[in-house]
């Protein structure tokens, strides 16, 4: 059975936005949304992986290391969940959701080429929770080739 993995993003238009499940990307989740709403486009949720960040699939027994596909799949049950709390099911926009097994900025960076918008949450789960702006959202600020915007939390 051939590896079903993908390592990056390749998108035609519409609004990117990064989810990590974190509280940050949640809201720019819904933001995202709004935006894709408010354009008339596509949503494309973008969530990168690591055998570190990916969620275990929940048919995998103890002591057994799952596989990438089972990883992959388990990732994209996750996201699905994810898009379908906040947005609703079926949600009233067109969702496409990437995963990808790579680091969070590369996923992001490489989905920027073709996106009209790329939308990050100011921190994820890692790093220190003092910063005012996380590491990839940084690197998207500075590397993206289209607008990006960064959602603060609600005040």
């Amino acid at each position: 059975m051939p590896d079903q993995t993908i390592q990056q993003v390749e998108i035609d238009g519409g609004v990117v936005v990064g989810v990590d499940s974190s509280a940050s990307s949640l809201r720019a989740l819904i933001v995202a949304a709004e935006e894709a709403r408010r354009r008339g486009v596509p949503l494309h949720v973008v969530r990168a992986w690591s055998f570190r960040t990916a969620p275990r699939p929940a048919d995998c027994p103890p002591n057994v290391v799952p596989s990438m596909d089972e990883f992959q799949q388990s990732v994209e049950a996750d996201t699905e969940r994810i898009v379908a709390n906040k947005l609703g099911e079926p949600p009233d926009l067109p969702v496409h959701i990437h995963v990808v097994h790579s680091p969070s900025p590369q996923a992001l960076l490489s989905a920027s080429r073709g996106a009209d918008l790329l939308v990050v949450g100011h921190r994820g789960r890692g790093g220190f929770a003092g910063l005012m702006l996380g590491s990839v959202a940084e690197q998207c600020v500075r590397h993206a080739a289209c607008p990006v915007l960064v959602v603060r939390p609600s005040v």
